[in-house]
């Protein structure tokens, strides 16, 4: 043995050896980096591997027949020993190169795996160091300009606008700040502007070790401030390995305006506008957009985004057909100047969304919008919304899934998750997905009454809404969520049978209130001060309601004759006046407007709607039909649902009622 170890040394096989690994060492660390770059697979790491592997053994045999000498490469002479020494050491030394390359392979080759960028940013809320705290908006703009440019990018995954906000003006651990987000790279800075120039500095972060990546300070006029934005965002880029379509650097150098004070106008209105449940920040967004569009009439993205809030208006609070046709022409006058704007496909898509249901060339334009903004999650909503309008439920749950992730600090695309799965009766599956929006946003108030239907819904459980309510009181609110919950309560003691209790909260609601922000809700309230009366044998005072939601109903009607909801309402109202014919009527216009052919989510509402007249009007025959379809079926009906609900009493001394819910019950 020892004539062997005599003989490696002799020949050199050792310094062969150590400088093979060494090399080989080096060139799996140059190809696990290299190689995500040039974006070729893992596969291709572990055959570098195993060629290296392979080659140990070889160059073992090579610097033990050969030898590099002045001369050249020459063979190295053999010691005087017997033959069969001779081809024992050959022997022993294929067998242990062997062995070090098995032993190596053993523990590189499970591991071996490029080291893959984790191509992920969030961009947080630029601080604000100038003097006047009124140029927070313009720091806000920068960074909203910043993220904007990247979302654009589809090599990258960028946290939407809403998730990073709440970090503003806040001393986080960027660790934990990554790791709630999900992501690997956090980009924060500060901005200070003094008159026409402008100071930014920025750090790029890894937000798995709080190292530093990359930072940058500008020091620019004003007017520079559109080429800072592409810049920081073409920098991030390379930073990142992302790669760029031609189509996105053309996005990403686009100036939007030539006018600062149109921009200004522009980001505060964008800042305003993200405020989806107040509405006098609504207003005083749209106020503003109409001003940054006055400055600068071709400012084609303020125009995309004043259609799109024009649309959320119609949707929420007036379905009048004044304000779709000023969504409709405001995203078409967009898209004139501005063909290949993404924003203005997606203002469009809003548009034929929200304004007219046409849910195909809505999903078009989203889709066309997508390319543009793959990292924008709104898009991803509104194509889940629609999806399962088309009762597509799988693929509206992906997207909508796909939404949370790009926005993990919102609650909104988790109560829209949450809705899909109650309408599914996967009450398993929508009660995690509240919670998770709840640890989001744990005041918040539409994440509260989803709990509190889903305990109605699935188990009859009426408690969990006073805990909704207990939880959110003591939370700041503005106006339109304090209506919210007090309509919510008002709904949940007349299902307790609490009507003095329900009726009082009723009548809490204040009609002026109620009619600038949400004009349809005001005939809901008399709608539930009737029944209230109704059910404390007020019969008078349940009339005098009665007819002072009809009134309101049939006015908002004459402004908005094609809305589903005001005319199911009304047929409502009018069956409890016991106008039966004219009940009937609208019940029939409301599911002609909105069949469940059309629409797999909003339509079995309706049809429930359909039923509770129905049953107010005694034609227990048409309602007990209608309610078994419904149970059949993907609908927010439930079994435990009739149960608890006093709308159906009417139906329950009848067996086949009765019987519906035994037949139902075990499924439930």
């Amino acid at each position: 043995m020892s004539g062997f170890f005599e003989e490696v040394k002799r020949r050199k096989v050792y310094r062969v050896a150590a400088a093979y690994v060494i090399a080989a060492g080096g060139i799996i660390q140059l190809a696990s980096a290299a190689f995500p770059a040039w974006e070729l697979p893992n596969w291709a790491l572990r055959l570098v591997i195993m060629l290296l592997l392979i080659g140990f053994p070889i160059a073992l045999i090579l610097a033990w027949a050969f030898d590099v000498t002045p001369q050249g490469i020459r063979a190295t002479p053999s010691a005087p020993a017997p033959r069969m020494h001779r081809r024992r050491n050959v022997i022993m030394l294929v067998a242990t190169g062997v062995i070090v390359s098995a032993i190596a392979g053993f523990f590189l080759l499970p591991r071996a795996s490029a080291h893959k960028i984790d191509k992920s940013i969030a961009v947080l809320p630029f601080e604000n160091l100038s003097d006047e705290k009124e140029n927070a908006y313009f720091a806000d703009g920068i960074q909203d300009d910043v993220l904007t440019n990247l979302s654009k990018i589809g090599d990258l995954k960028v946290i939407s606008r809403t998730s990073v906000m709440p970090y503003r003006g806040k001393a986080s651990n960027l660790r934990e700040i990554g790791k709630a987000l999900g992501v690997a790279t956090i980009l924060e800075g500060s901005v200070r502007r003094i008159g026409n120039r402008v100071r930014v500095n920025v750090q790029l972060i890894n937000a798995e070790n709080d190292e530093h990546i990359w930072a940058e300070d500008y020091d620019r006029d004003l007017t520079d401030v559109f080429a800072i934005q592409t810049d920081l965002a073409k920098k991030i880029t390379g930073e990142l390995q992302a790669k760029l379509s031609p189509a996105e650097k053309a996005q990403m150098t686009r100036k939007p305006t030539e006018n600062g004070e149109a921009y200004l106008a522009f980001v505060q209105a964008h800042d305003l506008s993200c405020a989806f449940e107040d509405f006098d920040k609504l207003k005083q967004g749209e106020q503003l957009y109409e001003r940054a569009i006055d400055l600068d009439p071709n400012f084609a993205l303020a125009i995309a985004h004043s259609s799109q809030l024009e649309s959320w208006f119609v949707h929420t609070s007036d379905p009048t057909a004044a304000r779709r046709e000023k969504a409709r022409t405001l995203a078409e006058r967009a898209l004139q100047l501005q063909p290949d704007l993404p924003e203005a496909h997606l203002a469009r898509g809003v548009s034929y969304y929200y304004g007219d249901n046409n849910y195909d060339a809505a999903l078009k334009e989203f889709e066309i919008a997508q390319r543009g903004l793959p990292n924008e999650s709104e898009i991803y909503l509104y194509i889940g919304a629609i999806q399962r309008r088309q009762g597509k439920w799988a693929e509206s749950t992906a997207n909508l899934e796909k939404a949370a992730s790009l926005n993990p600090k919102d609650g909104w695309p988790l109560y829209n998750l949450a809705d899909n799965y109650q309408m599914l009766r996967n009450f398993d599956a929508a009660n995690k997905t509240i919670d998770r929006g709840l640890k989001v946003d744990p005041g918040g108030v539409g994440l509260w009454e989803m709990k509190s239907k889903l305990a109605i819904a699935e188990k009859g459980d009426l408690s969990v809404s006073e805990k909704a309510f207990q939880a959110v009181q003591s939370m700041p609110m503005n106006n339109e969520q304090k209506l919210r919950l007090a309509g919510s309560r008002a709904n949940v003691f007349l299902l307790e049978r609490k009507y003095q209790e329900g009726l009082r909260e009723a009548e809490s609601l204040q009609d002026d209130v109620l009619h600038a922000a949400f004009e349809q809700h005001l005939s809901d309230k008399y709608y539930l001060i009737g029944f209230a009366r109704k059910a404390l044998q007020d019969e008078a005072g349940a009339r005098a309601a009665f007819l002072k939601a009809k009134d309101l109903l049939e006015a908002q009607l004459k402004e908005s004759p094609d809305s589903p909801d005001m005319c199911i309402l009304l047929a409502k109202v009018l069956a409890c006046l016991a106008e039966k014919d004219a009940a009937s009527a609208e019940a029939r216009r409301a599911t002609e407007l909105l069949p469940e052919s059309k629409d797999a989510f909003g339509g079995p509402e309706i049809t429930a709607g359909v039923a509770e007249v129905y049953a107010t009007l005694g034609d227990n025959d048409r309602a007990i039909e209608i309610l078994d379809r419904l149970l059949s079926r993907p609908s927010a009906v439930t079994v435990q649902g009739l149960k608890v609900n006093p709308i159906w009493d009417p139906l329950r001394s009848d067996p086949r009622f009765q019987a519906l819910l035994q037949k139902y019950g075990g499924k439930a």
